[in-house]
């Protein structure tokens, strides 16, 4: 059956666009919706890579029932690929799985456990010197060829690369998306279902007001069909608080969810302690806390400590389906994603509305935060463009353990655009997985990690490290 098309054709460029994940995940969504023309433009460092994505993408929007045209072209030039975009999505690897791993190897040997080393953490912050001199050039450049468009970023450390776009360019149109939150919809959906002893809603049916910053998320307020869930949501965290919970067993030979899934017993023991829903992964909310309070029994609160050596298996696992997939596979059926990027592609561009939880610089959505710093709250996407909705206020403890965070996260931002090498040592001693170690501890770790990776860096940040 034809679906209706109500948005006007959009150009989007991917920068990271040959990606083995979110790139694929946007051409299952585009195919299944059906109802946005699109051009999609993929740039890649690894120009192979988003050729053979290219090749990929032609093969879902020919597949599509809907009749929407979507074409697919790899772009030689990140200026051709962003020349006259509407949007923008950048999905890069900051580095190779091979620096993610001395992202962890070298804090573990000074005694410090991270569980992704992705946003906080001295994984987080040693990622991110990586990554800011690399979105630095991208943001620049979508100043310079499309500055009107709509920009995605999906890249981690979310909040400091989202900060990063704003830094070097002020008027950009940009937001941070994370799926971390659809793990607490999620779990409000189930419980308003076994309320009505029937399966009447799904994930997008629970309504949330997110507060807190990227990865350190919470809900203080939730509803389904207009009934308030959170009292329900704090009595299944009593319920469950000792042992977890998971709605289906977890299978023991699955790699994937043995590192990547958890059974809600951070998240209940944070909604206890704080009197609002955990809403982030449990393995992204322990990396702001002290190490004792989880991570140093993370078998006992049900949640893994990623190995690098695990992502490079998936990569080749998923290279080689690509690679597959390329060569005539079958592809995998047409459905949803949980993302929710094409629906809010839509709304900007002139679809229906949409709400969902994103990363923007306060402008009084979240209060207790200084002006500017990135924030997770909801914001409305329409035709309009994006508006912040106003959330309200963390708890005071909760406050008290994020600002920091998001302070620091501002800083550090800024320490790397200006060269500031004399900022960067003590924003990463003021780390709270960090804060435990001896000064010369602290300083002879940042040294290590900043030498393990200076191949990544430009020159003058290059020398943060100093002798090892």
């Amino acid at each position: 059956m034809q679906k209706t098309e109500y948005t006007r054709p959009v150009t989007i460029a991917y920068v990271g666009g040959g990606s083995l994940n979110w790139a694929t995940k946007l051409m299952g969504d585009l195919a299944q919706d059906g109802t946005v023309p699109a051009t999609v433009r993929l740039y890649d460092l690894d120009h192979a890579a988003a050729e053979r994505n290219a090749r990929i993408g032609t093969r879902y929007a020919a597949r599509s029932e809907a009749g929407a045209p979507v074409t697919y072209t790899a772009e030689r030039t990140l200026e051709a690929a962003l020349t006259g975009a509407d949007i923008v999505i950048i999905s890069i690897l900051p580095g190779s799985f091979e620096d993610m791993a001395n992202d962890i190897a070298i804090p573990e040997r000074h005694g410090i456990r991270q569980s992704v080393g992705d946003t906080v953490g001295p994984g987080g912050f040693i990622r991110a010197m990586r990554a800011i001199p690399m979105i630095a050039e991208i943001g620049r450049a979508i100043a310079n060829h499309c500055p009107e468009a709509y920009v995605c970023n999906l890249t981690n450390p979310m909040s400091v690369l989202t900060g990063t776009l704003y830094a070097v360019f002020p008027e950009i149109r940009a937001w941070g998306s994370c799926h971390e939150v659809i793990k607490t919809r999620k779990i409000i959906a189930y419980l308003a279902n076994r309320r009505a002893g029937d399966v009447l809603y799904g994930y997008r049916d629970a309504k949330v007001n997110v507060l807190g910053i990227n990865h350190f998320t919470f809900v203080d307020r939730a509803a389904v069909g207009g009934i308030d869930m959170m009292p329900a949501y704090l009595d299944f965290a009593r319920e469950h608080h000792a042992t977890g919970w998971r709605e289906s067993p977890l299978d023991p030979a699955n790699e994937h969810d043995r590192y990547f899934t958890d059974s809600f017993r951070v998240k209940f023991d944070l909604s206890l302690r704080f009197g609002i829903a955990a809403a982030a992964g449990d393995r992204h909310l322990v990396e702001f806390l002290p190490q004792s309070w989880y991570l140093d029994d993370h078998a006992a609160w049900k949640f893994g400590l990623t190995p690098v050596e695990f992502r490079m298996r998936e990569r080749k696992e998923k290279v080689d389906y690509a690679d597959a997939l390329d060569k005539g596979a079958d592809l995998p059926p047409a459905r949803a994603s949980d993302e929710a990027i094409v629906e809010q592609i839509k709304a900007l561009m002139g679809g229906p509305e949409h709400v969902s939880n994103v990363n923007l610089p306060t402008r009084g959505q979240l209060a207790g935060f200084a002006e500017g710093t990135i924030v997770e709250t909801n914001a409305r996407f329409s035709a309009l463009g994006i508006q912040p909705i106003t959330a309200g206020r963390l708890p005071q403890a909760l406050e008290l353990l994020a600002r920091p965070h998001a302070d620091r996260q501002t800083a550090l931002v800024e320490a790397v655009l200006a060269d500031d090498l004399d900022a960067l040592l003590p924003l990463f001693v003021s780390d709270p997985l960090v804060a435990t170690l001896s000064q010369e501890k602290a300083t002879r770790l940042f040294r290590e990690m900043v030498a393990a990776t200076q191949h990544r860096l430009p020159e003058t940040l290059a020398k943060a490290g100093g002798a090892a």
